[in-house]
């Protein structure tokens, strides 16, 4: 039985920061329109926003796909839970890192904040190494989880064409 609280926490956080990191991108590119002296005049701090962005949109389809992956796993453990906190904080500390290493910084170096950056990495690292490990050592619960998949699809298309 998969762990659904686990899985829907990670849609959520999934599709809610998708929204948020993709209007981040959409206001660096209305400052570089309009060219905001605070963004465009330092360029570290345009490097380290444009790479907050990045980074959260990518981690942001990543927890998505995660919390798909969760929904449709057969087995179920505290490996999930601990996965799904792992990705969901790494999703968040790295965008965060880098958006607040571009903020109250010389004009050479990052902010102290960018210290954030590998603590996500490791987190997701370690949420990745977990998903693995249990693919590994059950991989019924995941071709299980996908034949389910399949079947559902057939099924579905026999629906549609009646």
């Amino acid at each position: 039985m998969p762990d659904d609280a686990s899985s829907r926490a990670c849609l959520r956080f999934g599709w809610t920061a998708l929204i948020v990191f993709a209007l981040l991108g959409l206001t660096l590119e209305g400052l570089h329109l309009i060219k905001a002296p605070l963004y465009l005049e330092m360029r570290i701090r345009r490097e380290l926003w444009t790479l907050a962005h990045a980074h959260g949109t990518l981690l942001a389809l990543v927890t998505i796909v995660f919390g798909l992956f969760l929904k449709n796993c057969q087995d179920t453990g505290a490996w999930q839970s601990r996965a799904a906190t792992a990705i969901r904080s790494a999703a968040l500390l790295m965008p965060l890192g880098f958006f607040f290493g571009g903020i109250g910084n010389p004009e050479t170096d990052p902010s102290l904040a960018i210290l954030l950056v590998p603590a996500g990495a490791l987190l997701l690292v370690y949420a990745a190494w977990l998903a693995a490990r249990e693919c590994w050592r059950n991989p019924e619960a995941v071709e299980t989880a996908a034949a389910t998949e399949k079947g559902h699809k057939k099924k579905n298309r026999r629906q549609r064409n009646r």
